[in-house]
């Protein structure tokens, strides 16, 4: 084990989990906003949701690797579906928690919907809505260690490595590392949730 052993598994970590982040906000978002705004979709989105968040990581990864075989394929699948739910759930609260007078008043100014979106709706909800994001990539990053069950490599080698041949120090620098990407992680999205609203 060595310093440039560890931080090529890092990379393959961060990059593992980064991209499952950006596939679950990518579907995670518009999901919803769509079930904040078209009631008819509320209840089959949020119940789909709800039963995404309840399904085990393990079991998740395990569903994929019958559709995407081993490797990064079905761990990036699996992670972003695990990261879809709290951040659709949180942009549906957002939405609704809009303050209808708000609205109402861009209404008046003569705003389009669309304007009324990105002007009114966005800004208000952005808050929760990130919030969400928050709470999906602290899920991603944890649960992205048991993607080395299924080849796709990254600090997880660590730690099944010191569980299977009983090597404390492999199962503490995997645990040890990723703890130290979770918490910068948490810091570098808190910071610029701060700087994003501040802007606003």
């Amino acid at each position: 084990m060595t310093w440039d052993d560890l931080l090529l598994h890092a990379r393959a970590y961060v990059a593992l989990a980064s991209a499952a982040l950006a596939l679950g906000m990518l579907a995670g978002i518009p999901l919803g906003a769509a079930s904040s705004h078209v009631r008819a979709l509320r209840t089959p989105v949020l119940t789909l949701v709800n039963i995404g968040r309840v399904v085990p990581s393990l079991a998740m990864l395990t569903f994929m690797v019958p559709l995407f075989g081993l490797g990064f394929r079905p761990a990036l699948a699996a992670l972003a579906l695990l990261a879809i739910p709290p951040i659709a759930i949180n942009a549906d609260l957002a939405f609704r928690g809009v303050p209808a007078a708000a609205l109402d008043a861009a209404a008046g100014m003569g705003m389009t919907r669309t304007q009324r979106f990105a002007r009114v709706e966005w800004p208000l909800a952005f808050p929760l809505l990130f919030t969400g994001v928050r709470t999906a990539a602290t899920e991603v990053i944890a649960s992205a260690v048991l993607a080395a069950f299924i080849g796709a490599g990254g600090l997880g080698e660590y730690v099944t490595t010191g569980l299977q041949a009983d090597q404390p120090k492999w199962l503490w620098t995997g645990v040890a590392a990723i703890a130290v990407i979770a918490l910068a992680v948490e810091f570098a999205l808190a910071f610029t949730q701060r700087r994003l609203e501040k802007g606003r």
